[in-house]
Parts: C-alpha cells; structure tokens; sequence
C-alpha cells in the first residue's frame, strides 16, 4: 500500500497508473480494494465531495454572468464579508452530505455552530468539517479560490454528532484534501497513502488523474507571505523572513510569490516547492493566534503537506499535534517544505522566547 516510482512508471498499491486514464472514481475504489476491512463509506464521501466540486466549479467558472457574483450584505462567524458564492458552496457540500448515512455531524466555517444530521436521516461514524469557499474575498477579481475539507471517525459511539466529535486533533484524520478553482479545477487528496491530484475535464464532467503521488521539490523555490503585514510581526519571523530573502549574504534568496488565497498559494508550493506562512499578527488585538483556522485550513493542509514529505507548524509546534478546544480556533501557520518549517521554529526560538 505504497507508491513507488519505476522508470517512468507511478505504482500505488501495485496498480500502474503510468499512461492510463484514470477517474478519481476509479483510483478512489482502487484505493479501498487495498483495504480489505473497508465498507465504501468513505470512499462514498469523498466521491460527493469530487460532486460538489464540480458543481461549485460550474459556478465558479462564470461567476460574472449570473447572480451569483457579490457580497450577501451578512457576516459570517468569522466577520469577513459572505460572498453569494460562499452561501452556494456552503450549501451544496451540507445538501450533498446530510441524508447519506456516512456523517454523523457535519462543521463549516462559515457557521458559528455545528451542523448536525436532520433527525429524519440515519448517522453514520464519519465527521466532515470544510471551508466550502477559501478566498472567497478574491471572487470579484478572478483569482484562484478553492474548498479545503477534513474527515474524521466520530468519537461518540453512537446517536447525534456533537462538537467533541469534530474538536479533534489533526493527526486523528483519516482524509483531508482541497479543490482549487482557477485555470482548470484540480481535486487534491490524500488518505494518509501519498498526496494525488485529479484534474477537471469539464467537456466530459470527470476528474482524471494528472498528478499523482506529489511530493513537494526539494528544492524550494518560493516563499508566500502577506509582507504588508510585517510591521505586526513578532523578531524573530521578520528574521526568518530575511533569511528566506538571502538578506546579510546568507540564507535562500527564494522568489516571493503571494495570491493572498490560501488554497492557491499552498497548491503553487506544494508543486513548486517553498514555504507559505501567515504568523501571529502580534500588534493587532483582533488577531493575538494568528488569522487561520486551525480545523478548516491549517490542520487538513498540513496532513497533506506531510504525507507529500512536508512540514506544517504554528511555530513552535507540529500543527497535526494540537488539540483543538474551540470550533473556529485561530492558528498561526508555516506549511510547505520541511527544512524551512523548520528554520521557522529556529528563529522563533532564538528570538522570541521572552514573549
């Protein structure tokens, strides 16, 4: 149950890929066949979700020429502006999943609460917890936006999901991934066997294989941060920072390279190689932990970043060991390659330990 690499071959789980046309249906079932204990159930949730990414990805793709473009006029839990989008995928991952039987409780960032199963419909042991629009922000000026979502196994024996089934630590995940909506729609993820990617054929309606077992570049070569922010920043990430731009003749020299969406500046670094950070805004009291979401964003990236050979931490520590004590909890993030991560944490150290 391991990718390998021959020739020009790409072998999971003893099935070569290489040269053939793969649909994420397909690579999915061959996936549970390599689990002979598996049921279906989860590999019945991730094909809806490859559904309700093509679904948002019809809308995404001509946002400006229907009534879908624009702010609702409300604010979510977070106070960021809801974009009619953010209401469209919000509810199309919620209807897709809510009468299956697979999820026993459902979370979205975009509401302040959890979502549980209506009464009239069975639950399953399986906890689905999304950010159905990342950079929602961006919509109106045609920039790479995307879904980022987590899967846990419930903790709670049975009955309703409740909110200790979906406050759990990243390293209890058993899938996470995200879609990006941009030049083509790509869906990437990963059930703890290697990190894949399928890409959209919107003449036929399928994603098919395009990258699989990605790993991140050794080599890096960009790093993604919001440098207007730097005048919150605490010593020692302006440090780190100067080390990334080979400031006093040492360091990486590495190319800046920010969107400002989190799902597109993590997607160009997973293949690219690099590192994206957003830290704790240290001077804004709105914003003491940071500005990413620990369940929605910082946890499922980083256990794709990991099984792609990287790294995710908060800074001081690994971000799949923290255990989540609030639903919408607030995380700073350095995700990307693991040296670097780790030159991250070294310079927080050094320079900010009497914080």
């Amino acid at each position: 149950m391991v990718n390998t690499i021959k020739g020009d071959s790409i072998i999971h789980n003893d099935v070569d890929y290489s040269g053939k046309i793969v649909t994420i249906e397909r690579f999915i079932l061959e996936e549970q066949r390599a689990h002979p204990t598996a049921t279906g159930t989860l590999t019945s949730i991730l094909y809806d979700i490859a559904l309700a990414a093509k679904i948002i990805a019809s809308k995404t793709t001509k946002a400006g020429l229907v009534e879908i473009l624009g702010s609702t006029g409300r604010k979510n839990v977070q106070g960021e502006r809801v974009q009619k989008l953010d209401e469209f995928a919000d509810s199309v991952i919620y209807r897709l999943n809510d009468h299956t039987g697979r999820l026993a409780v459902m979370a979205s960032e975009e509401h302040p609460d959890i979502l549980p199963i209506p009464e009239r419909y069975p639950v399953g042991k399986y906890v689905l917890l999304y950010d159905p629009l990342d950079g929602s922000s961006n919509i109106d000026y045609n920039v790479s936006i995307g879904t980022i979502f987590a899967i846990y196994r419930r903790k709670t024996q049975d009955g309703p999901g409740t909110l200790e089934d979906c406050l759990q630590k990243g390293d209890d995940l058993v899938a996470a991934g995200y879609i990006i909506y941009g030049s083509s729609t790509m869906f990437v993820y990963s059930t703890g066997v290697g990190v894949h990617g399928f890409t959209l054929d919107r003449s036929v309606g399928e994603f098919f294989l395009s990258h699989p077992d990605i790993r991140i570049p050794a080599k890096a070569k960009y790093y993604s941060v919001n440098q207007g922010y730097e005048h919150y920043w605490s010593e020692g990430v302006r440090r780190y920072t100067e080390w990334l731009q080979g400031k006093n003749g040492s360091g990486k020299k590495l190319s800046l390279r920010y969107i400002g969406s989190l799902v597109a500046d993590f997607h160009r670094n997973l293949l690219a190689g690099g590192v994206f950070y957003y830290p704790a805004d240290r001077k804004d009291p709105k914003l003491p932990h940071g500005k990413l979401r620990l369940a929605y964003e910082a946890a499922p990236l980083a256990f794709l970043a990991e099984h792609a050979g990287g790294a995710a931490s908060d800074g001081r520590q690994r971000i799949l060991d923290i255990q989540p004590t609030q639903l919408h909890q607030r995380t700073p993030l350095f995700i990307g390659n693991s040296d670097l991560v780790a030159k991250a944490e070294e310079f927080i150290r050094e320079y900010d330990q009497a914080e």
